[in-house]
């Protein structure tokens, strides 16, 4: 007999008791007393044993139910019946529990082998800035102390890696809540590392460290393989024109298949020279070697020059450009660049922006003041620079591309009107310098915007 059915028993003699005595009292009111302490005594007893079974059944369960985290509970040995359904729940309780530990922990594991095979260094950090977690490659790319390994669970960023760059990441990732981006020269000596820091949605953040030390050092190597060429091309390009030139001025000793085939040759030579000019350009606003000198200066005015600066190209294509509404705000930037800037788009536009069933191109160059958060550049807002023309457009496919370097929407078309592929790439590179953004915008069949902002002078802000 279990010590369940036990104590029922016992209840059970308990109650029969106390209802013999009842009779008796009843049928015969004297010598009662004895049999009634008897009765009470024996309940007094039962009532004992049974508390204790019942704080002994509760103990048990309170136990049961707090290793159920840790370990599995399995079947729970109660001293009462009317405990076992509970009893049941929490053993049932306890299997879905194991499984769903099991389930997360075979997930942690391949979380953590698949971050381990990456080729980039990963650390989680949480809200106080302390490492919670770490790939073997962010182990292996910082230095071994006297303590052992220098990526320690618990141990603040700050005291393992020293780099600003990475620290400053991480700072706007778990302040700002923002995904932080940045670029590291300094973390090891000769190595690159580009770095993205992102939020983490329970708090914390963790930072990715890209090594693309391989990558700039090849991009490198081709920009001085292109400058260096685009240099040397210069002279051999310059005297072949020249001296075309000069056979062309000769007029009446030229048959005119030699004035054809002289016209060609100039032609060409004088696209190949635009192209190492260009290339020669790309190559000092990819590598930071032109020096630009950033003041302020009224939009309008830049606007204008731009404007003058083109007239020679309009009168030879017959070319309407037109000034839309301009804004007086200054704004911080080097003039020289935003003019070329500006004159590659309004070029741009005179050559592509030719409506149909139209004799010319017609551009519109603007400025406006924008307020917008999204394109607004530093404390100071931005002003946004538009040229518009109103030729075939530009279909929704290449848009994000026609800012890469030699990208054509119509190759054969470019060809024939002499672009290099490089002025979208140049004015992207020297807007950004700038702390700016350039987009395009274009429907078809109606014709294209592109659109740039400038950071405003503080002072006109104020």
């Amino acid at each position: 007999m279990t010590r369940g059915l036990f104590f029922s028993f016992f209840i059970r003699i308990t109650i029969a008791l106390a209802f013999v005595v009842a009779m008796r009292v009843w049928f015969n009111p004297r010598g009662w007393v004895l049999e009634a302490v008897l009765v009470i005594g024996w309940a007094a007893l039962n009532a004992f044993l049974l508390a204790r079974s019942v704080r002994q059944n509760i103990a048990r369960l309170q136990a049961s139910t707090a290793a159920i985290p840790e370990r599995h509970v399995g079947v729970i040995d109660l001293s009462y019946n009317d405990f076992d359904a509970l009893a049941r729940a929490i053993s049932i309780a306890s299997d879905h529990v194991e499984h769903a530990l099991n389930s997360a922990s075979e997930s942690r594991r391949e979380l953590e082998a698949m971050i381990d095979s990456m080729q980039n260094a990963v650390v989680a950090v949480d809200s106080a800035g302390r490492i919670q977690w770490s790939n073997q490659r962010m182990q292996r790319l910082i230095p071994d102390n006297a303590a052992g390994s220098a990526v320690r669970i618990g141990r603040a960023l700050v005291q393992t890696i020293r780099d600003p760059s990475v620290l400053e990441c991480v700072r706007v990732a778990l302040e700002q809540r923002i995904v932080g981006e940045g670029r590291s020269t300094s973390l090891l000596p000769g190595r690159i590392f580009e770095i993205t820091a992102s939020p983490m949605p329970g708090g914390g953040a963790v930072a990715v460290l890209h090594d693309i030390t391989r990558v700039e050092q090849v991009e490198r190597t081709q920009r001085d393989f292109v400058a260096n060429v685009s240099h040397e091309l210069r002279t051999p390009l310059t005297s072949i024109s020249g001296y075309v030139e000069t056979l062309l001025d000769h007029e009446a000793s030229l048959s005119p298949q030699a004035r054809e085939f002289l016209t060609t040759i100039l032609k060409n030579a004088t696209r190949m020279n635009r192209l190492t000019e260009d290339l020669l350009v790309m190559a000092r606003v990819e590598s930071s070697e032109q020096e630009l000198h950033p003041a302020p200066i009224p939009a309008d005015v830049l606007v204008r020059d731009a404007v003058q600066a083109m007239s020679g190209l309009v009168q030879d294509t017959e070319a309407i450009l037109e000034i839309g509404d301009l804004t007086t705000a200054e704004v911080i930037a080097d003039n020289d660049a935003i003019l070329q800037v500006l004159s590659n788009l309004i070029e741009n536009g005179i050559k592509y922006g030719q409506a149909r069933n139209e004799p010319c191109s017609r551009i519109i160059v603007s400025a406006r003041e924008v307020s917008d958060p999204s394109i607004s550049i530093g404390s100071g807002g931005a002003v946004e620079f538009s040229v518009r023309d109103f030729g075939s457009g530009i279909a929704s496919e290449h848009l994000s591309r026609i800012f890469e370097r030699f990208y054509r929407v119509d190759k054969a078309r470019s060809r024939e009107s002499g672009g290099t592929g490089l002025g979208l790439a140049i004015a992207r590179h020297m807007v950004q310098t700038h702390g700016g953004s350039i987009r395009a915008e274009s429907e078809l069949n109606v014709g294209s915007t592109f659109l740039f902002t400038l950071p405003k002078a503080l002072s006109s802000a104020e």
